[in-house]
């Protein structure tokens, strides 16, 4: 003999009902579930991806929050054995070229030839930026392989390079006679850079 209960329409379809509420109740937990586990591999993803993408993007065109404002403000003493400083000052009254290089840099020493060249050449002050370096070995480097600075400072901290937003090194910068960044290039400084987009832009610049 079946029960009253199981014998009655409107039981059998509650619990029909409450069996499968409980079934989307159960797969909506997997789903929220899977989606708690996958939000983490899927944030990895997307920063590997971004961090993919940077590695194939040059460095040199990795754009700069102060292109177009001025110089910071800095004061630093000449790099050893030199008799001129660097400070924001000198940064004023014509363009002019801002090298961030150190003696331990191997990627400086071989764009060391071509400021060389352009110093020969006169086309445009260059100033050294010593970045992080023992004095004497910025001294015997420069003695060494030649002297292109018009000015250097020895930014022995590495705090005047943090304002000037310095990546790494060398990183080079155009400055405008007004002392307004007006370039800057990540990187070794090639002969195809100086005469594609530097020297271009520094004849534009004087006008």
């Amino acid at each position: 003999m079946l029960d009253a209960g199981s014998a009655n329409p409107a039981n059998s379809r509650a619990g029909l009902h409450s069996a499968h509420h409980g079934a989307v109740r159960h797969r909506i937990d997997i789903g929220r579930r899977r989606f708690v586990y996958m939000l983490p591999v899927g944030v990895f993803a997307g920063m590997a991806g971004a961090f993919a993408v940077s590695l194939g993007r040059d460095p040199s065109q990795i754009p700069s929050a102060l292109i177009g404002k001025p110089v910071p403000e800095f004061d630093l003493p000449p790099v050893q054995g030199r008799a001129l400083g660097l400070s924001r000052g000198d940064l004023r009254g014509e363009v002019s070229l801002v090298n961030v290089f150190a003696s331990w840099c191997v990627a400086c020493r071989e764009e060391h030839p071509l400021f060389m060249k352009l110093r020969q050449s006169g086309g445009v002050p260059i100033h050294g930026l010593n970045y992080k370096d023992r004095p004497n070995d910025a001294a015997e480097w420069l003695d060494s392989l030649g002297d292109p600075y018009t000015r250097t400072g020895a930014d022995m901290d590495g705090r005047v390079a943090i304002d000037w937003g310095v990546y790494g090194v060398p990183e080079t910068f155009i400055v405008d006679k007004d002392g307004i960044i007006a370039h800057k290039h990540i990187g070794p400084v090639t002969k195809q850079a100086l005469d594609e987009t530097i020297l271009p832009l520094i004849a534009r610049l004087r006008g």
